[in-house]
């Protein structure tokens, strides 16, 4: 008996799936993704007629009811790629999942998988550092139906965009303190992080930025999408401080755990231009080093 139910609760998640991702129209019709494709932010539906025969049309806005969609394949291999350090790649396939869900925008289930695509699109171009691109996709995210988790992201990339811009770096500090005391949510706490610690690297405080950016892997760790850059910029920090050799070894394990990514690239050419130096002690000022001297008569 046991055996029965575990092939049927197989049968019931296949069917499930199966199910899943399609366009039901007004009519009650289901056109499931195998019979259509987006081309040219136009809806192509394929019919299948006579024999092994089709033929195609335009399915539009005012035909459909619904858009019956899981969690789009677009995000999960975007979190994938980020983990990995490849950004690039993540935002070429979230662009293409913008483009797939355009038509759809304005179609009940379709408007939050729009929604969902687009916003982690400009996200991740901002995490990739392309600045104009996340400016003029602002734009437009802003006047999406966002909720409440996505009003508050929203609110720390446009603070990301205006430490970019600003030098008024204690309002951006202050400001990201008090998004901190407002959120126990990993993911804002760990970009928060990343924009004090890029203030903290902007005024030359290098050990305190490192700390900053290591704060993301070692308490944010489950924020994959984010360590990457954070380990990067983290070992950066340690060259700043003439610790080459920590530094080095720190550019090693990132070329071996993120390999063929832009992050492995970037560490690779920088553990080239210390190979072989030695850690340096703090340089002591004149005004310290004179403490240490006896009085001269």
């Amino acid at each position: 008996m046991n055996n029965f139910f575990k092939i049927f609760a197989v049968i019931l998640l296949a069917s499930a799936s199966s199910y899943g991702q399609a366009i039901i129209l007004k009519d009650g019709t289901r056109i499931p993704a195998d019979d259509f494709r987006v081309e040219d932010g136009k809806i192509i539906r394929t019919m299948r007629i006579q024999g092994d025969k089709t033929a195609t049309t335009s399915v539009t806005e005012a035909q459909m009811g619904a858009l019956d969609w899981p969690e789009p394949t677009q995000l999960i291999d975007a979190r994938s790629l980020m983990a990995q350090g490849k950004t690039a790649d993540a935002v070429a396939i979230l662009k293409d999942g913008v483009d797939f869900f355009a038509p759809f925008q304005k179609v009940k289930g379709g408007d939050v998988r729009y929604t969902e695509v687009f916003f982690t699109y400009v996200d991740a171009l901002n995490q990739s550092r392309q600045f104009e691109e996340t400016v003029k996709q602002m734009r437009q995210l802003d006047g999406l139906p966002l909720n409440e988790a996505q009003k508050l992201k929203l609110k720390v990339i446009k603070l990301d965009i205006e430490r970019q811009t600003s030098s008024d770096y204690g309002s951006i500090i202050a400001q990201a303190d008090n998004i901190l005391g407002s959120t126990d949510d990993s993911g804002i706490s760990a970009a928060v992080w990343s924009i004090k610690a890029e203030i903290f690297a902007k005024k030359k405080e290098w050990e305190t930025a490192m700390m900053a950016y290591l704060r993301i892997p070692v308490l944010f760790g489950t924020q994959m999408d984010r360590v990457p850059d954070a380990e990067l910029n983290a070992a950066r920090m340690l060259v700043k401080m003439k610790r080459y050799e920590d530094a080095t070894k720190f550019f090693t394990r990132l070329v071996e755990q993120y390999p063929g990514s832009a992050v492995a690239e970037a560490a690779g050419k920088e553990k080239a231009a210390i190979n072989g130096m030695k850690n340096q002690d703090q340089e002591v000022t004149p005004a310290e080093d004179s403490k240490d001297k006896p009085a001269q008569s």
